[in-house]
């Protein structure tokens, strides 16, 4: 089997998991199962009675739910799906001489640490820093595995692209400031920050006097029980809050240079049509950050802010391979 035909169907499975995952922290069933892997000490989901009373019995501190408990359950599935997936690609990779050998693997290791981070979201009762981490993880995943893929197709600019190539440093700069941005939406979502402003276009009140940052950023706040629902109070919660959006209008604002610039600078349609491409998602997933507030957090809305975050990603991880590598 060819291998671009097997990442195809990784990345399809790896936006399954991310955005799996996104509906199971939004519906507020990242402890649906207390236990990692299983679900109350079993391979499923307890339904029966027999097995709600066993599991009753085993976690008398939990009250099981078995709608939270399958979408916790339907996550880890797909997730372990996506590592067989993985663990078939570097096993392609290693069995033809001319596939890329470096990445493959540090994919694979990455995909470990994302178990072992699943595991401590159960575990640690969803602390902020934790959650934060596995859905970068899942960030991170689904670029290199683009990135993988993108260096087993041939792809070529006529006559290259000498007066884009000189954006190729800016791009990098917008790529970093989207992996903060999605950092930030990251610890916003974590620390159940996304109510904490309901206004447009900062914040209601005088939310200036309510900044709390050394609060609002410490990665280790410590408390007896979980971590469901935040311990952060108001000021720091309005604190990340605030900063996402601020974050959001910087991004969007060098994009939009990036945009600009590509259009006007492209000789290759292929460029060209992705500056657009990044042009229409930074529409819609502004679109979508303002119906988070508008409409105080819908879950598909909430669930397609993190789908955009995503294309955002692959589409600059794409220009900035053209731009690096074929300009």
């Amino acid at each position: 089997m060819q291998m671009t035909s097997v990442l195809k169907l990784t990345l399809v499975f790896t936006l399954c998991v991310i955005l799996m995952g996104a509906y199971t922290r939004l519906s507020d069933a990242g402890l649906g199962c207390p236990d990692w892997p299983g679900c109350y000490g079993m391979i499923k989901v307890p339904t029966q009675s027999h097995e709600l009373a066993k599991a009753q019995d085993s976690f008398p501190e939990h009250t099981v739910e078995p709608e939270k408990a399958w979408l916790e359950m339907i996550h880890r599935y797909i997730a372990g799906t996506l590592g067989l997936l993985v663990a078939f690609i570097l096993f392609i990779s290693f069995r033809q001489p001319d596939a890329p050998k470096k990445l493959p693997s540090f994919i694979a290791l990455l995909i470990l640490f994302q178990a072992a981070l699943g595991m401590w979201t159960v575990t640690m009762k969803l602390m902020p820093v934790v959650v934060m981490s596995h859905l970068i993880g899942g960030f991170t995943l689904i670029s290199l595995l683009w990135l993988l893929y993108l260096r087993t197709k041939p792809l070529r600019l006529p006559g290259g692209e000498p007066r884009l190539r000189k954006l190729a440093p800016y791009a990098l700069f917008c790529l970093g400031l989207l992996v903060l941005q999605i950092i930030l939406g990251g610890w916003t979502s974590s620390n159940y920050a996304a109510m904490a402003c309901t206004t447009l276009p900062i914040c209601e009140g005088d939310w200036v006097s309510n900044l709390d940052p050394l609060h609002a950023f410490y990665p280790l706040h410590k408390t007896e029980g979980s971590y469901e629902f935040g311990i952060l109070d108001y000021s720091s919660r309005m604190t990340i809050h605030v900063a996402h959006r601020f974050g959001a209008i910087i991004t969007a604002t060098a994009l939009l240079w990036l945009v600009y610039r590509m259009i006007k600078l492209s000789h290759s349609q292929l460029l060209r049509r992705s500056a657009w491409v990044l042009l229409g998602l930074l529409c819609l997933q502004i679109a979508l950050g303002i119906s988070n507030v508008v409409l105080h957090l819908p879950l598909g809305v909430a669930v397609s802010h993190n789908a955009g975050a995503a294309l955002l990603l692959l589409t600059l991880v794409f220009i900035n391979y053209a731009l690096w590598r074929k300009a």
